[in-house]
């Protein structure tokens, strides 16, 4: 939200305050990628396999096997080891699934910046539209609905 009050465009999947975001700007001004919170839970039901989607992405599992022989750690080999386990049997967050699409968006990036006419516009865009998020307006909506406070009268 920061950076969006400072005109950065988001790239994120769709949750949090992503969701938000997006309401405010407007979908032409963020680049969203992955699965949606259905999608997941469709997924997650069906029995989700990352290490068939890694086996099927080049890319992805060309980047994760110079990780595992210590490409970025030649000081020790074995430091991403539990986040390669975790990435190839569990991946909580489908990491693996919302890669390809990451790599779209990625691209759409790119191509965003490179339009210097729709990059300024999406930055002033961003800026001006996400007011909402400022901290007097969550303090003020935290204070109305969760703390339910009153001022009090001696200073």
């Amino acid at each position: 939200m920061k950076l969006a009050l400072n005109g950065a465009l988001t790239i994120g999947t769709l949750d949090g305050a992503n969701v938000e975001i997006m309401q405010h700007v407007g979908e032409d001004n963020i680049f969203i990628f992955g699965l949606t919170a259905d999608q997941v839970a469709a997924r997650r039901k069906e029995g989700y396999q990352p290490m068939h989607i890694i086996e099927e992405s080049p890319r992805l599992e060309a980047a994760l096997i110079d990780i595992g022989n210590g490409v970025f750690s030649p000081d020790d080999k074995n430091r991403f080891k539990p986040l390669l386990d975790d990435l190839y049997h569990h991946d909580y967050f489908m990491l693996a699934a919302d890669f390809g699409d990451y790599l779209a968006s990625q691209r759409d990036v790119g191509a965003a910046y490179r339009d210097k006419r729709r990059w300024f516009r999406s930055a002033v865009l961003n800026t001006a539209n996400v007011g909402f998020f400022s901290s007097d307006r969550t303090i003020r909506s935290y204070d109305r609905e969760i703390w339910h406070s009153t001022p009090s009268l001696h200073t």
